[in-house]
């Protein structure tokens, strides 16, 4: 099953964690005991001695983390020491020019992700052209092929490689770029292809911040996520690019992409992903490396079942069921129009500012129209529908909100 585990885990703290249960049980916390009944396989016994065992302690940590027991804990952690990345820890302040190029270039998947970061990215590129020269990975991020084929005549394996300001190998760093450079899908097929026929692996990825579902190449590609499409917008060459990968040996079942695409009713990246074998494709590289940590994929079919239908996707639901997913017995939540346009809902947002968020701009003119407050501020950051749209570099929705609303101050506040 999927693990749970805090972002950054490490052992040093999951024992503290232990240790701490162990003594709280002792001691009788009620809590503590519920959590032991829960997920010890023999509770009764475990309960039963004077002093909780640490033993049993740790294996109630394992398991509420969603780990068979304490051993494959460390050595899920043990394997993540070496490909968990951070990418918000970075002090870019210290880095050279390729490493900062690098950085503002790339997808981050945090808060920071955002047009600007990018556009930064293409003007210190071309104020310093000549970083392309200094490393390969600065080389990927600009999907410079030429640039690419001069590091790889140097020295070959550079192509799977790791470095950069987050160590990762240079397909990496091209397949989560979004700096604005006006490449063609010539240039950047040309560069992902130098990279491959140089030995790239197709299935490179890491873990974000220690958590266990990768993000690889193809999650880079396919881009999106929880910030939405303005902050995490999918590759410009993203059906081309991710079918050369998929051509060259990535592997279809990529859970994190199915994750971030799945907030939006837009099924590309399935039908792409189905049409080179998602439905019986084996256990991918990632799932023999890190077995128990990822999620099953009945647990990756049933999220993407349950979300199309709590958000009324039946287009979705039509396509997994073609392609053989079970989608029986769920309750389908038909979209309804707010009878009250200003009206809460459990996120303490109103519909226009969800419309806003989304980018939807057919709904946002019936909200419009139906008496929806443009002033009316989020429970939650305190923000009009307005900010939302900025925030999320919805531009068009932004502008249509302009046009209805009067003049106001429109900084989201966090």
């Amino acid at each position: 099953m999927a693990s749970r585990l805090p972002s950054n885990p490490s052992i040093n703290r999951l024992r503290t964690d232990a240790r701490r249960l162990q003594r709280a049980v002792t001691t009788g916390d009620p809590d503590s005991e519920e959590l032991v009944r829960r997920h010890h396989p023999r509770p009764d016994i475990a309960l039963a001695n004077e002093r909780f065992a640490l033993h049993d302690a740790q294996l109630i940590v394992a398991r509420s983390y969603g780990f068979s027991g304490w051993p494959a804990l460390v050595h899920y952690l043990e394997l993540a020491a070496d490909i968990s990345v951070d990418p918000g820890a970075l002090d870019e302040h210290t880095l050279d020019a390729a490493d900062r190029f690098c950085s503002w270039a790339s997808l981050r998947y945090n808060e920071t992700d955002a047009p600007p970061r990018w556009d930064a990215a293409a003007t210190l590129l071309a104020a310093e052209p000549d970083l392309v020269d200094r490393h390969i990975w600065a080389a990927a991020s600009a999907a410079d092929p030429a640039a690419l084929a001069r590091h790889l005549a140097n020295r070959a394996a550079l192509a799977h490689t790791g470095g950069g300001p987050f160590g990762w190998v240079p397909l990496m760093y091209l397949c989560y770029s979004r700096a604005p450079l006006g490449r063609t899908a010539g240039d950047v097929l040309a560069a992902a292809t130098l990279l491959l026929d140089a030995g790239a692996d197709p299935n490179a990825g890491y873990l974000w911040c220690g958590l266990s579902t990768p993000f690889t190449v193809l999650t880079g590609v396919f881009g999106e996520g929880e910030q939405g499409p303005g902050r995490q917008p999918r590759h410009p060459f993203a059906p081309e690019l991710a079918a050369l990968l998929l051509d060259r040996g990535a592997h279809p079942a990529d859970q994190q992409t199915l994750y971030n695409r799945m907030f939006r009713a837009e099924d590309s990246h399935l039908e792409l992903l189905f049409a080179r074998g998602l439905t019986d494709a084996g256990p991918s590289p990632w799932e023999l490396r890190l077995g128990e940590a990822m999620e099953t994929r009945d647990e990756m079919w049933r999220r993407q079942v349950g979300w199309a239908a709590e958000h009324g996707f039946t287009d979705r639901l039509d396509l997994l069921a073609r392609h053989g997913i079970d989608v029986s017995g769920v309750d389908v939540v038909t979209p309804a129009f707010p009878a009250d346009p200003n009206a809460f809902d459990d996120e303490g947002a109103t519909a226009l500012h969800q419309a806003a968020w989304a980018g939807d701009l057919e709904l946002i003119r019936r909200l419009l129209d139906a008496g929806a407050d443009t002033t009316i501020t989020d429970r939650r950051f305190g923000s009009t529908p307005l900010a939302w749209a900025e925030h999320a570099y919805q531009t068009e929705a932004a502008d249509a909100l302009r046009q209805r609303a009067p003049r106001q101050r429109s900084s989201f506040h966090r």
